[in-house]
């Protein structure tokens, strides 16, 4: 350690890994540095790259991520059908988890109040439900409100 001090390179409290010459805290001090960014050491010639960012101790967390862009659920607005849990099975009786989704079909809808089409996302139940009932009542009856869209 002595060693190390007289020559620049200082590391910090040594920790299970402190024979073979790395420390769990950050560099303290180094001098001798090159302008390539290395540190030679006087211990064994072992060369130590240097950034300057690592002089900075941070939190351990994980690293950030940019934001996602949404993604259109799989679920269906008017009757709120979803995803179902199951399990394919196998010829020899082996169970593996799946998901059944939900038949989700883009649709062009006549909106007779707003006189206009909506292009919407539904379920095939859905959309016999509206051409029976009418796409004001299914709405209403799902509390959608249609003149947002």
């Amino acid at each position: 350690m002595a060693a190390a001090a007289a020559t620049g390179l200082l590391l910090g409290s040594s920790s299970s890994f402190g024979k073979l010459g790395f420390s769990s805290r950050p560099l303290l001090k180094i001098k001798g540095l090159s302008e390539l960014g290395f540190a030679t050491s006087q211990l064994r010639g072992i060369r130590i790259l240097y950034k300057h960012h690592e002089m900075v101790s941070k939190p351990i967390s994980a690293p950030l991520r940019p934001a996602l862009q949404p993604i259109a659920r799989r679920i269906c607005p008017f009757t709120g059908k979803k995803a179902n849990k199951a399990n394919k099975v196998s010829f020899s009786n082996h169970k593996t988890k799946k998901l059944q989704f939900v038949n989700l079909q883009y649709k062009r809808v006549w909106w007779e109040a707003g006189k206009r089409y909506l292009k919407l996302r539904l379920s095939t139940k859905a959309i016999k439900t509206i051409e029976k009932n009418g796409l004001d009542a299914v709405a209403k009856k799902a509390g959608i409100d249609l003149r947002k869209k």
